[in-house]
Parts: structure tokens; sequence; C-alpha cells
């Protein structure tokens, strides 16, 4: 308990930072539609957010070097809150791009700030219990993010600014803490190669997992008003999507930890195509919609985490952290791709496309991983590493996860 107390600031710190940096996806697309954006110059905030991700996991490591960790998180902090503030000073669709290239270096940085401390002040006897405190500080607040989309007015000052007021609090805790910042531990090198060689199949499962997630979250509030929802529905139906992939975390783990990995991501990817389908064709009422975004949350957000699951059976001890740092890496490739296109979509066949584009991304996961299982057989049981839930935050998380990645 009083290791926890002492890690509590970071909690608090994840919890604001989420608040803040989960919102203005949503808040962006919705504010995109008010000031007569198009449907691709507000996908193309979506793929500017994730290149800034990706810059932000690959520069955070190198900067904590260089300055340590409080001041690196300060300048992350102040990075994606200038981002914040500014929306509302230019109301251009590139502008915003470089905005949200700003506020997601922010989140990458922070993140991998967050880790790296926390990753150096816990033991192995104690790293499930705070690692799994931390997965829920950050799913809920993720949810709560979600939630707020409901309450702020889209293209507002005021709702830009109260996310600069959050994202900026989110520094407080770190800087009243009287805890001593870790000394730097060298950060893993960024190996792409090293996940296609141990699994091409965790390759490609991550990569439609991107196209699924970065997919909803950037386009989704888009999908919601062209289908006739409202602001309050549209927040209920970014959360539903959340908390569905929150509660399915435990079963797909048993299933990935009982059966072969493979086909458990075979029937997974699947629901995912069908509940895809069902909401490209049943979006005629609210209530509909809100089901089928949270069994889509449900059925996609376990894929990420049963691939790496797999890919790290195939892993060494040495490699788990730099295939982690891999696997994010291709996440983040995807990502960027994923809501400019679908954006396009929208404008060329309507809202349902974007469903139609990942369902034909898991029917192409689903090819890929039968002819997968023509090639090699799958770990024994006894020889697996136990399933995992990993957060797509930083390169660094691998590190933090290291030891409960050990054999069953």
């Amino acid at each position: 308990m009083r290791l926890i107390l002492s890690l509590s600031a970071l909690f608090l710190s994840v919890i604001l930072l989420q608040l803040s940096s989960g919102t203005v996806g949503p808040l962006d697309a919705l504010s995109g539609v008010a000031l007569g954006f198009s449907r691709g110059e507000i996908g193309m905030l979506g793929s500017a957010h994730f290149l800034g991700f990706f810059v932000g996991c690959w520069g955070a490591p190198r900067l904590m070097g260089r300055v340590g960790h409080a001041r690196a998180f300060a300048a992350f902090t102040a990075l994606g809150a200038m981002g914040l503030l500014a929306h509302m000073l230019v109301t251009d669709p590139y502008a915003w791009a470089l905005m949200r290239v700003a506020t997601g270096m922010c989140i990458a940085g922070c993140y991998t700030v967050i880790e790296g401390w926390l990753m150096a002040r816990i033991e192995n006897a104690e790293r499930g219990k705070v690692t799994g405190i931390y997965r829920v500080a950050d799913m809920s607040a993720s949810l709560g993010a979600q939630l707020l989309v409901g309450i702020l007015a889209p293209a507002s000052y005021v709702s830009y600014n109260l996310l600069a007021i959050l994202c900026c609090a989110a520094l407080l805790p770190l800087a009243l803490s009287r805890a001593p910042a870790p000394a730097m531990r060298e950060a893993p090198r960024l190996r792409p190669a090293l996940a296609w060689q141990l699994s091409p199949l965790a390759v490609v499962a991550v990569m439609v997992s991107a196209l699924s997630g970065a997919t909803f979250r950037m386009i989704g509030p888009i999908y919601g008003q062209e289908i006739g929802l409202d602001k309050g529905q549209i927040a209920w139906f970014l959360g539903l999507y959340v908390l569905g992939g929150a509660l399915a975390q435990y079963p797909a783990g048993w299933l990935a930890d009982k059966y072969d990995r493979r086909w458990v991501l075979v029937w997974i990817s699947l629901s995912t195509m069908v509940t895809s389908l069902a909401s490209a064709l049943t979006s005629g009422t609210p209530s509909s919609a809100q089901i089928n975004a949270f069994l889509f949350g449900a059925a996609s957000f376990p894929i990420y985490s049963i691939a790496a699951s797999h890919a790290h059976d195939f892993a060494e001890s040495t490699e788990r952290a730099e295939l982690s740092a891999a696997l994010l890496f291709f996440y983040a490739v995807g990502a960027i791709a994923s809501p400019y296109l679908a954006s396009q979509l929208i404008t060329l066949w309507g809202p349902a496309a974007i469903f139609g584009m990942i369902a034909l991304g898991h029917a192409a996961l689903l090819a890929y991983g039968f002819a997968r299982m023509r090639v090699r057989p799958s770990r024994p049981i006894g020889e697996r590493t136990r399933y995992t839930y990993a957060p797509r935050t930083s390169f660094v998380i691998g590190r933090l996860l290291r030891g409960q990645r050990e054999k069953s």
C-alpha cells in the first residue's frame, strides 16, 4: 500500500493526461464538421495525431536521457497545451494538423516518462499489482474522456481551454511530488524487422487492430453525426466502445491462454468483422448504434494484446522490450494511414463505408491467419508466455510489462 501511495502522483497524472488527450480527437472531429472542414481534412487530423505519436515515442527516450524525466515531462506537457490552446486562434485544417502533431507528441512523450518512472520504481514482486492499477486508471480516464465529449461545445475556445487546463494540471502531481526522479535507463532499440521475423501474423494483426481502433476513435464522431446521433449520444457511442473493450480483456485473455492463440485471434477477428457489418447495415436508430459500438469494442480491443502475446511466445527474454516497441511501431504505421483513408471512403460512399473498410481488413487477417497456420505450429501451452493486456502508449511499455511475460 505504501508503494501505491508513493506512485499516486503518477497515476493522477495519467488520469488528467488521458482526460485531455482522449477528448481532443472526437472534439476535433465534431469541431471540424461545425467549421465546414471536408471529411478528408478531418481524417487528416486523426492521421496527424498518430504521426506526432510516433515521433514522440521515438524521441522521448532520447530527450529523457539528455534532460531527465521531470523536464522531459514538462516539455511534452507544454507542447500539448500549446497545441490545444492554438486551436481557436487559427481555424484552418492544415494548421490544426500541425497542432495535432504536437498533441500526439505530448501523449507519447508523457506516457514514455510515466512508464519509465514506474518501471524504475517497482520490483517484480509488485509489478502485476502496480501495472494493473495503472491500466485501470488509464482505461477509466479514457472512458471518462469519451463521455466528456458530450459536455463540451464543438469549435469553442472554452472547450479547448478546458482541455489545455487538464493537460497542464497533469504536470502538477509530478512537479509537487517529493519522490526523486529515477536514473534514466537505456531505451529499447527500434527494430521493426524483429517483429516480422518472430511472427508475421502478429505484425499483420496489430496493423489491422490499428485500422479498427484509430478509425473508430478519430472518425467515429463523423459516423455518429451522419447517422443522426446528437452530441450526447455520440459521447455514449464512443464510451461504450471503450467499455466493451475493457470488459473483454479478461475473457479474451483466458481464451488466449487456454487455446491456440491463432484460432482465438481468428475467431475474434471474425467477430469484429461481423460487428462491423452489423454497424454498416443496422445503424438506423441510436440504440442499435450504441449496442453495435459496445460489441465492436469487445471484439476488436483484445486483438492487439492477443497478437502481442503470440509474438512473445517466440521471443527470448532479452528480446521482449524491443519486440514490444516493434509491434507498437507497426500499430502506429497503421494508425497514421487509417483515419484519412476512412474519411475519404465516407465522402465517396457514406458513413457505412468505414465499417466496410474495417470488415475488409479483418477478412484479410482471417485469410492470412489460416495461411500462417499451415506454415508452422503454435507454441505448446506449457511453453507460452502469459496473456497480458498491452496498452499502446509508448515504446518503453515492454520493459514495464516484462515481469508479466513469464512462462505459464
